[in-house]
């Protein structure tokens, strides 16, 4: 499809084309994959899944959580492909259900990857820090943590061609990363039996079967983020085909990588009370069976997650485009501007790098509060907007599904046929399932915090945003 027919498509959906459109399938494909960035998510997450769960849990529930990720993935990739614009989940809720389920999920979804950002970068500065000889405290933390943040800022704002180059590189060092670390803990590791994968240990509340529950959120922190080849629609070429493609394939292709990285490092553990003993299981199981080289593979999971960061600003900085375009925003007329140099949507770029950061202190502020480490405030923040992006997966996938006995306003290349409603039932199940999960014990105060998110929202919308808010532009074909 050509680009001149692609910005007519675009302009039936009420959008003028402002953005370059220079991704190609494989580079939109590789933002979503690296968001998702199964090494980031292995050697942060890998702890709570061993200490819930046990190897079990981890072997068998990582395809479990597949399996309803996969429900999501398939609902979001018929929406995108139907409705390829930059707003991607808050144009298809406003679409398929009207403006005030539309200004709830952009909230919900910019809040969350606000969060995300955070965590992914103050997790890495933390990371870094003894890496490079440093103490992991606030002192050096934090300015790392700025770095990195910038780095992220300059390189998505001087051109999606840039990002979309260190995307690709992104998803080949993902998969080359994979297979050197689980590769070299099978060949050269001492290992375990095959039975130890569905060895089980007994988790913190003491019951086995809800501590399996928890276990799965090891999976289901990992797998968020993949709706980034939505919002990178506008800037990809074939988007109906293309971005919908890029949701699947990242799902799938991290899945399998995902779950071949985690036996690996499983069958490679030397001594399960002392993996669940050591500070960070993944880096014991590292260190201890591969020794220095085990040392310099942790180094490339450093580059998974600056990576992981970079295609997250990405993701972030276009959903907030795209709402302040449609006047969603204090700041609107600012937010929604595009640099006439980079066709970046540039201060929306800087703007939710600033939020990130803000997200931080928050959590420095919270932690002193609570007497706690910054790093325990970040992982509720972050937990928190978890369930705040799964909720705005929920809300669009929950107006498709009722929107079905209607007829949607159009139709993309990419559909789900006769499966959809299932599919769209299973996806909103899974979803509330997760959420449940994740509002309780050892993270309980999720659920009041998205409580207490929720009614704001609600008084927001019936207290004044819904007369001024018009939301985007209701395709009628």
């Amino acid at each position: 499809m050509s680009d001149a027919t692609e910005a007519n498509d675009l302009a039936s959906l009420g959008y003028k084309q402002e953005l370059k459109r220079d991704v190609s399938a494989f580079q939109n494909f590789a933002l979503s994959f690296s968001v998702i960035s199964v090494l980031t998510g292995a050697v942060t997450l890998y702890d709570h899944g061993l200490t819930w769960g046990g190897p079990f849990a981890m072997t068998v529930g990582w395809p479990l959580v597949v399996l309803g990720t996969l429900c999501i993935a398939t609902s979001l990739a018929e929406l995108a492909s139907a409705f390829p614009t930059a707003g991607a989940l808050y144009h298809w809720a406003s679409i398929l259900g009207g403006t005030g389920a539309g200004w709830g999920t952009a909230w919900l979804n910019t809040l969350g990857q606000f969060a995300i950002t955070a965590g992914i970068d103050y997790g890495l500065a933390e990371f870094l820090a003894p890496l490079l000889g440093m103490e992991p405290d606030l002192s050096h933390v934090l300015p790392l943590f700025v770095l990195l943040l910038t780095s992220h800022a300059v390189l998505n704002h001087v051109g999606i061609k840039v990002v979309a180059f260190f995307n690709v590189v992104s998803a080949w060092y993902h998969v080359a990363g994979v297979v050197v670390l689980a590769g070299a803990v099978l060949i050269l590791a001492p290992k375990q039996p095959v039975s130890f994968l569905f060895e089980t240990v007994t988790p913190p509340t003491g019951a086995w079967l809800p501590g399996f529950f928890v276990a799965l959120l090891q999976a289901g922190w990992t797998f968020t983020g993949y709706d980034a080849s939505a919002h990178a629609s506008e800037e990809t070429h074939d988007a109906a085909v293309n971005a919908p493609r890029g949701i699947l394939t990242a799902v799938i292709a991290s899945a399998i990588a995902g779950w071949v990285l985690i036996i690996g490092v499983t069958l490679a553990i030397p001594s399960l009370p002392q993996a669940l003993e050591a500070q960070n299981a993944f880096l014991f199981v590292l260190e201890h069976s591969l020794g220095r080289f085990g040392t310099v593979l942790v180094w490339v999971c450093v580059g998974a997650m600056w990576f992981c960061g970079l295609a997250s600003v990405t993701s972030n900085s276009r959903m907030l485009w795209a709402f302040a375009r449609d006047g969603g925003l204090p700041g609107s007329s600012q937010l929604s501007k595009v640099s006439p140099k980079w066709q970046t949507p540039h201060v929306a770029i800087w703007v939710s790098v600033v939020c990130a950061l803000g997200v931080a202190f928050l959590a420095v502020g919270l932690g002193t509060f609570l007497k706690t480490t910054t790093s325990s405030a970040l992982s509720t923040v972050t937990a928190v907007s978890t369930v705040a992006l799964y909720s705005s997966y929920g809300l669009p996938i929950l107006m498709a599904l009722l929107a079905r006995k209607r007829g949607w306003p159009r139709k993309g290349p990419w559909t789900l046929g006769r499966y959809g409603a299932a599919l769209n039932v299973a996806a909103i199940g899974w979803i509330v399932f997760m959420s449940v999960l994740m509002s309780l014990p050892p993270t309980g105060e999720v659920g009041v915090t998205m409580g207490a998110m929720a009614v704001v929202l609600v008084i927001a919308w019936f207290g004044g945003v819904r007369r001024h808010f018009k939301g985007p532009i209701i395709p009628t074909h």
